[in-house]
C-alpha cells in the first residue's frame, strides 16, 4: 500500500486533496478521453501531467500527454481618466518575466490579480483598490481570454473603468506584507501606446487593453 500523499489523500499546506481528479470524467467533447491525472507539485499552483486519448481527423484514437499549470483564474482591469485622457498602470518586479531575459523585470501592467474565491468583478475591485488605491465604480466588461493555452489553465477576465485623476494620491501602492512594491505610472493613452510600440510595455493584457481603448473603448468612442 502506498503512503498516503498530500493533495491527493491528505491536506496540502493550503488544505487541498484530491488535486489528482481534475479532468477526469471530462465528457463535453467526445473525441477526448482522459485516462490518467498525475500531481507533479502542488507548491502554490498545481502542475498536473494529464494522459488522454484524442480520435484525431482520420478516426484513429492516439495518446497524447499533456502538462497543465493551474493557477486559478484572474481578472485585470485598465483605469482611464475620460476627461484628461491618461490611464493608471503600476510597474512592478516580476521575476518569471526577468529570468527570462528582461532588462531589470519591472513590468509596466494594468492592475490585475487572481479571483481566490470571488466573482471576477468583487475581485478586480479588490485588486484596483489594492495595487493603485482606486475604488473602482462602475466597472465595463471587456472580454474573458485564455492568455497561454498551451500549457496555463488560467482565463483572465478583462474590464475597464473610469478614474478621476485629479484626486488620486500618492505614487506608490501595494500590499507590503506581501511583498508587493508598487509605482503607479500614469500616462497620456497617446504616450502608453508610444511604450507599446516602442516595448517599455511589454505585458500582453495591459498592450490588448489600451488597443481596445482606442479601437472600441473609451477613447475610440470620442471620435
Amino acid at each position: 500500500m502506498s503512503e498516503p500523499r498530500p493533495g491527493i489523500d491528505l491536506p496540502d499546506h493550503r488544505g487541498r486533496t484530491g488535486l489528482d481528479q481534475e479532468g477526469r470524467g471530462l465528457d463535453r467533447n467526445p473525441d477526448v478521453r482522459v485516462t490518467d491525472v498525475e500531481l507533479l507539485a502542488a507548491g502554490w499552483h498545481v502542475l498536473r501531467r494529464t494522459t488522454l486519448e484524442y480520435r484525431n481527423p482520420s478516426g484513429e484514437w492516439e495518446t497524447q500527454q499533456r502538462e497543465t499549470y493551474d493557477r486559478g483564474n484572474g481578472a485585470t482591469v485598465l483605469l482611464y481618466d475620460p476627461t484628461r485622457r491618461t490611464v493608471l498602470l503600476t510597474r512592478q518586479f516580476r521575476y518569471p518575466v526577468y529570468v527570462n531575459g528582461h532588462e531589470d523585470g519591472m513590468l509596466v501592467e494594468t492592475a490585475a490579480g487572481l479571483l481566490d474565491d470571488d466573482d471576477p468583478a468583487t475581485a478586480i475591485r479588490r485588486e484596483a483598490a489594492e495595487e493603485t488605491g482606486v475604488e473602482v465604480g462602475e466597472l465595463e466588461h471587456v472580454w474573458d481570454v485564455y492568455m497561454s493555452p498551451g500549457s496555463v489553465t488560467e482565463r483572465l477576465h478583462f474590464f475597464a473603468a473610469p478614474y478621476d485623476g485629479t484626486v488620486r494620491a500618492g505614487d506608490r501602492a501595494g500590499l507590503a506584507d506581501e511583498g508587493e512594491h508598487i509605482e503607479l505610472r500614469e500616462a497620456g493613452i497617446d504616450e502608453a501606446l508610444d511604450m507599446v510600440r516602442d516595448g517599455r510595455i511589454q505585458d500582453a493584457k495591459t498592450i490588448m487593453l489600451l488597443q481596445w481603448a482606442v479601437l472600441d473603448g473609451p477613447f475610440g468612442r470620442e471620435k
